[in-house]
């Protein structure tokens, strides 16, 4: 017998993850240097504001308008609005865990 400690079920998944991640050629992650967390941090708060100004910015337009038709085409262009902005936070963030940013 060995004289290791059993390992939890829980260590036993995150090893056959880790082997299975290794065999499809999956990257370990290294843990991020308090830099890269603070500009994610910093990241993630510029979106959350820009958000807030869409969301601000929409409802006062909504509310401005009493036309059916309009307020759909609103709807459509707030959405794209929105999606491009989590996106591009996405992006930024991406590259931080990268290094390249």
């Amino acid at each position: 017998m060995s004289d290791k400690p059993l390992k939890s079920a829980f260590e036993l998944a995150m090893d056959r993850l880790k082997k299975k991640d290794l065999a499809d050629g999956v990257e370990e992650s290294t843990p991020l240097t308090k830099a890269q967390k603070d500009r994610i941090a910093a990241l993630r708060s510029e979106a959350q504001a820009k958000l807030a100004e869409l969301e601000i910015l929409h409802r006062k337009n909504v509310a401005g308008t009493s036309d059916p038709a309009a307020i759909v085409k609103l709807e459509e262009n707030y959405a794209i609005d929105r999606g491009r902005a989590e996106s591009r936070r996405d992006a930024e963030i991406a590259k931080v865990h990268r290094g390249k940013a």
